[in-house]
């Protein structure tokens, strides 16, 4: 009997102090077949970030749109911040992307190496100027986002 008293103490313990914990996420995105949406952020070294940004736009943009050309993606948006702010929480550009659904977006898409050859036959010039790409990020992370906007 004590065993058991043990027992339940310890998951309402555990619950009291998980709830407060999984609250201060945002919550889950919708249902598996709704979009999903990510939003990539690069830091770059100073003075690099229109480097990065053409070499974005010239080899990874259009694996981008490609790749939303077969419906996985719906749609890609480029943003860069319209002011500076602390060199903890700057970022230079972010890069937000709606995938069809949650399973595309965090699984390997089977076609990208295909069509990555396809888009860049020179594949010397397109693996050094990626290799050059990130070389200049000094940070980079993936943020899943939720809109939790009230319905009007």
């Amino acid at each position: 009997m004590r065993r058991i008293l043990l027992a339940v103490l310890a998951v309402v313990f555990a619950a009291a102090f998980a709830a407060p914990l999984m609250a201060q996420g945002a919550p889950p995105q919708g249902s598996a077949e709704q979009p999903y949406t990510m939003e990539y952020y690069y830091k770059l070294q100073w003075g690099h970030q229109q480097e990065f940004l053409d070499l974005f736009l010239k080899n990874h943009y259009p694996l981008l749109k490609k790749i939303q050309s077969t419906g996985r993606i719906l749609s890609v948006k480029i943003e860069s911040p319209a002011n500076h702010t602390t060199e903890d929480g700057r970022w230079d550009y972010r890069i937000t992307i709606r995938y069809k659904n949650s399973t595309v977006a965090t699984t390997a898409n089977p076609d990208e190496a295909a069509f990555i050859k396809q888009l860049w036959p020179d594949q010397a010039t397109y693996l050094k100027e990626e290799q050059r790409r990130f070389e200049i990020l000094l940070g980079h992370w993936d943020l899943p986002v939720t809109d939790i906007t009230p319905a009007p």
